[in-house]
């Protein structure tokens, strides 16, 4: 669309150029009311002037302050030969360009230029060389020729801004929406790398404690731990397409429907998931893989500091609001001595960055019973 918008602007560029050169060919062959031609040189010099006056016009846009020049010339030579004056439309049409095209520091000397010479040429030429005016009316026209040039002047000053805020306002949201795609993708790689890692740390440790009095039990968990990498590998692989090339082959995107192999992948690593999903038919797919996400890190989380214990997972999406609880009870006694810190690292804080996005609330914290809990609210209404 843009390069026909240019060649309509520069049709019509061209149009103005024709009507300008006609219109001035007319003055220079004008005659008064007592049949005398009001112009009094020869008829090529006229056809020149308005040559020089029209032609320039037609490519304002490519050379501005040139046909600002060229224009400015022949007007003040039409001026002083009395070609018949009338309010410099062409170096107003130039004017606008210059202000248009050009940065300030050469449109506003351009301008202070400009309007000395052509208005010193009008009075000169209305006063002083063929005075068709008294003073008064000389300065009444160059006047005229101010507001013209100047007016033209001012608003292409006023549209170049207003350009320059829009471009900046563009550039401000484009910068906006990387970073949220930054942000976002930085999400998705942590809960990937964060849940998968965390049940091979957990295998890995309980394959080295007993690898030697419990060969199968080792094996079994070398087997968990050999599935969970090429599982992470895969998934690590469509999102990494993803970002390298445009069109790339696209998974599926974690829905609700996947919790349950969330369940058995914790249970691999120890932790007995009770998982209860109620209510959440036709919710929008963003939102699915928003409790998807938190879900799974909350489970991580689980695996990586208590297990192994028993979590329950509650997903309920009644109206008005849509809840998400995940509770564990702590570590085995075992383990209580070393006290069942809450998790660090970035996945609380991503799980409250998700819970954010839509306008929802996000709470945790260790259980006075023991153990810790997730609770996250979101707003049911445009989800459905």
């Amino acid at each position: 669309m843009k390069p026909r918008r240019q060649r309509h602007l520069h049709a019509l560029d061209l149009g103005a150029a024709l009507a300008l050169t006609a219109m001035y060919i007319g003055f220079a062959r004008l005659t008064a009311d007592d049949g005398q031609p009001v112009y009094t040189g020869p008829f090529w010099l006229g056809c020149l002037i308005a040559a020089m006056v029209g032609l320039p016009v037609a490519v304002r846009r490519r050379w501005p302050l040139a046909v600002l020049v060229a224009v400015l010339a022949a007007l003040a030579t039409a001026s002083l030969l009395d070609i018949p004056r009338e309010p410099y439309a062409a170096a107003g049409l130039a004017a606008y360009l210059v202000a248009l095209a050009e940065p300030a520091r050469r449109s506003v000397p351009a301008l202070a230029v400009t309007l000395p010479v052509a208005c010193g040429a009008v009075y000169i030429g209305e006063a002083v060389v063929t005075p068709a005016e008294d003073s008064r009316g000389a300065v009444g026209v160059a006047g005229l020729v101010l507001l013209v040039i100047g007016g033209a002047w001012g608003t292409g000053f006023t549209v170049r801004g207003r350009r320059a805020g829009t471009a900046r306002e563009q550039r401000r949201r484009s910068e906006r929406a990387l970073d949220e795609e930054r942000l976002r993708i930085a999400r998705e790689l942590h809960d990937i790398v964060s849940h998968n890692l965390s049940l091979i740390a957990v295998k890995a440790g309980v394959a080295g404690h007993v690898a030697e009095a419990d060969p199968l039990e080792a094996r079994a968990a070398l087997k968990v731990i050999e599935e969970t990498s090429r599982s992470a590998l895969a998934e690590m692989r469509r999102t990494l397409g993803v970002l390298r090339t445009e069109g790339a082959p696209l998974g599926p995107v974690p829905d609700l429907d996947r919790l349950d192999l969330l369940a058995e992948e914790a249970h691999r690593a120890g932790v007995d998931v009770e998982l209860t999903v109620h209510a959440v038919e036709g919710l929008a797919e963003g939102t699915q893989l928003t409790i998807y996400r938190i879900v799974q890190e909350a489970i991580t989380n689980v695996v990586r500091h208590a297990a192994p214990t028993r979590c329950r997972v509650t997903v309920e999406a009644d109206a008005p609001e849509i809840r998400i609880d995940i509770t564990d009870e702590g570590p085995p006694p075992a383990r209580r001595p070393a006290a069942h810190k809450p998790p660090g690292g970035h996945g609380l804080s991503g799980m409250r960055e998700r819970a954010m996005m839509y306008g929802g609330s996000f709470e945790a914290g260790p259980r006075p019973e023991g153990g810790f809990a997730v609770s996250v609210r979101l707003p049911a209404e445009g989800n459905q």
